[in-house]
């Protein structure tokens, strides 16, 4: 079994793009941990240094053992205002001290307060309930003065989770972008590999369709040359008139072919403006099946034409439509086998003229019907080339329907046929 690998480089390709975003996510995660622990040596240093200068206070204790005035807690709330300056940490906090005694607890609870900042990061305002996920919580022990209970100071910092997403914010935004970018630019390069692959594709299948297409002309060409050469002069004059035909008729094929190509390039650049006036698409019609009579003739062709439109004339170009026509005609001839059942059919639906051109051929699969239109794409027969083309038609009948303002739409069913639906505004 052959590996495409093209495949094998996408999915190497996706698989190191998921490792750089697990990298990426990792360092995220990391920076997170690191800003945290960095957060709490600071505001354990705070309340350290705090609770040691309460500790060499001991007016401030005894006060506070005898009955836990207001004083007190305005002594504690300049140290620790005093403390979060010196580690340059403006955040919102608020306190509490208590004793660890059983038997009588005395405790400020909730004191709050905010650190002194300058005037454009701080302002003075009131308690609010704290989210326990989002707040620091800290804590530490003093002995209370003179050898009585134990003391317990707690210091809280509601904003914890929001400061340390602030002080991620150049790493994050910078990770973010870099994970979004490397998604976009992988996203594109892939696509574009699979685009530069389907192109591969269809330029190698054109070009064994080419050389399918003109191997035949050139053969009957030689062949028709030969046999001119062979003749004796008794019936060469006749001889030569009819190979000579054959040369002309096989030459008008080779000049159709390479005219088409052309012509596709042309259309796609804009190199072919189109020659509008006002059209009789009946007219068109019928003319476009005239040209096509030989080789309907020649399958045993049963062609049934219902014009029952009103309004016909339309804006348009005459040559570019006719071959669109035709263009429809010659697929229904060569996906219909040896019997053609053809037929024609044109209605008005609002302010448009619908041309309707089915038959009763070998149908497209469901899974090919959305690509008919693609340039040079043509329905899979394996290894066998017994429909001719380039895979050009269709995509050429798609873009001139396009270029006069109409839609043409398929519908096909495997081994009942295929139905074109053209939709063109009239006059």
């Amino acid at each position: 079994m052959k590996i495409d690998r093209t495949y094998i480089f996408v999915t190497l390709s996706s698989i190191a793009l998921l490792l750089v975003l697990a990298i990426q996510v990792n360092y995220l995660l990391n920076t997170a941990q690191i800003k945290e622990q960095l957060f709490n040596e600071k505001a354990n240093m705070v309340l350290d240094r705090t609770a040691l200068a309460l500790s060499n206070d001991t007016a401030t204790i005894k006060n506070f053992s005898l009955m836990g005035s207001e004083n007190e807690t305005k002594k504690i709330d300049s140290l620790f205002n005093h403390f979060l300056k010196i580690y340059n940490f403006h955040i919102d906090y608020y306190f509490e001290l208590k004793t660890l005694s059983a038997a009588n607890s005395l405790q400020i609870p909730n004191v709050s307060s905010k650190s002194e900042k300058p005037v454009e990061d701080l302002k003075i305002g009131t308690i609010k309930n704290t989210n326990e996920e989002e707040a620091g919580c800290y804590q530490t022990c003093l002995p209370a003065e003179g050898g009585g209970d134990k003391m317990e100071l707690k210091l809280v910092l509601p904003d914890k989770a929001q400061f340390i997403r602030a002080e991620m914010g150049v790493p994050f935004i910078t990770s973010v972008l870099l994970i979004l970018l490397v998604l976009v630019m992988s996203w594109r390069t892939i696509m574009s590999l699979l685009k530069e692959k389907k192109i591969s594709e269809h330029t190698t299948d054109f070009l064994n369709n080419m050389t399918h297409e003109f191997k035949t002309p050139l053969t009957n060409i030689a062949l028709a040359g030969r046999m001119m050469l062979r003749e004796n002069n008794v019936a060469r004059e006749e001889k030569i008139k009819h190979y000579s035909g054959i040369i002309l008729e096989e030459n008008d094929k080779l000049r159709l072919q390479v005219e088409q190509v052309l012509s596709m390039t042309a259309l796609e650049r804009g190199e072919i403006p189109l020659q509008k006036k006002e059209l009789d698409l009946h007219e068109l019609i019928s003319h476009s099946l005239k040209c096509m009579g030989l080789q309907i003739e020649h399958n045993d062709g049963n062609v049934n034409i219902q014009l029952d439109a009103e309004h016909f004339e339309i804006m348009g170009d005459k040559n570019h439509l006719t071959n669109s026509l035709c263009n429809l005609v010659d697929n229904a001839i060569k996906y219909s086998g040896n019997k053609l059942e053809l037929s024609v059919r044109t209605y008005n639906a609002g302010t448009n003229l619908v041309v309707i051109v089915s038959d009763k051929g070998i149908g497209i699969d469901k899974e090919y019907q959305k690509k008919v239109f693609e340039k040079f794409f043509r329905v899979p027969t394996g290894d066998i080339h017994d429909v001719k083309g380039f895979g050009l038609g269709l995509a050429y009948v798609q873009k001139i329907i396009q270029m006069h303002d109409g839609n043409i739409e398929l519908q096909s069913k495997k081994g009942e046929g295929t139905t074109f639906t053209i939709t063109l505004p009239y006059v």
